[in-house]
C-alpha cells in the first residue's frame, strides 16, 4: 500500500452547473442583439422607424417613451443624454443589470442572500411611473421630462 492511497479522501469541489445558465444567457443575448438593432438605427434621425403609439395616437408621452433613444444613447456612453431622453428608465437600467447578474448566479448554484420585497415597494412602484407619466406631460416639469 503506497502513501497515496492512504490519504483520506478529500470532499469533492463543487461544480459550476453550466447548465443553468441558459435562460439568463438566452435573455442577455436577445438584450444585445435589441441593442445593436437600436446601435445600427440611430433613433435620433428625423423618420426614424421608432414611434410610441400613444404619442402617434394622443401626442401624451407613456413611461416609456424615449427609451429607445436612451438606449441608443448608452451604447454610446452619452449617460447625461440618456438621462434627458427618459431618467426613470436610465435610473433602473442599473437594477436590472444587478437582478439579472443575481439571477445568472443563483442559476449556476450559487447561494446568495435574499432579497426582501417589501409589500409597500408593490404600491410605490407603480406609483412613481404614474407620477413620473403625469409629470412628464403636464405641470412645470414637463420640459424637462419630456424626452
Amino acid at each position: 500500500m503506497s502513501a497515496r492511497d492512504e490519504q483520506p479522501a478529500s470532499a469533492p469541489r463543487p461544480r459550476f452547473a453550466w447548465r443553468g445558465l441558459g435562460w439568463p444567457v438566452l435573455v442577455a443575448g436577445v438584450a444585445l442583439a435589441g441593442v445593436a438593432y437600436i446601435d445600427a438605427h440611430n433613433p435620433h434621425h428625423a423618420g426614424a422607424t421608432f414611434v410610441c403609439p400613444l404619442y402617434a395616437a394622443t401626442g401624451l408621452y407613456c413611461p416609456g417613451c424615449g427609451c429607445t433613444r436612451a438606449v441608443y444613447d448608452l451604447s454610446h456612453g452619452d449617460v447625461l443624454g440618456a438621462f434627458s431622453m427618459n431618467p426613470l428608465f436610465v435610473s433602473v437600467v442599473p437594477l436590472l443589470v444587478a437582478l439579472w447578474v443575481r439571477w445568472g448566479m443563483r442559476s449556476t448554484g450559487t447561494r446568495l442572500r435574499e432579497w426582501p420585497f417589501p409589500a409597500w415597494l408593490g404600491y410605490a412602484i407603480p406609483a412613481v411611473i404614474v407620477v413620473f407619466t403625469v409629470a412628464r406631460n403636464f405641470g412645470p416639469l414637463a420640459p424637462y421630462l419630456a424626452p
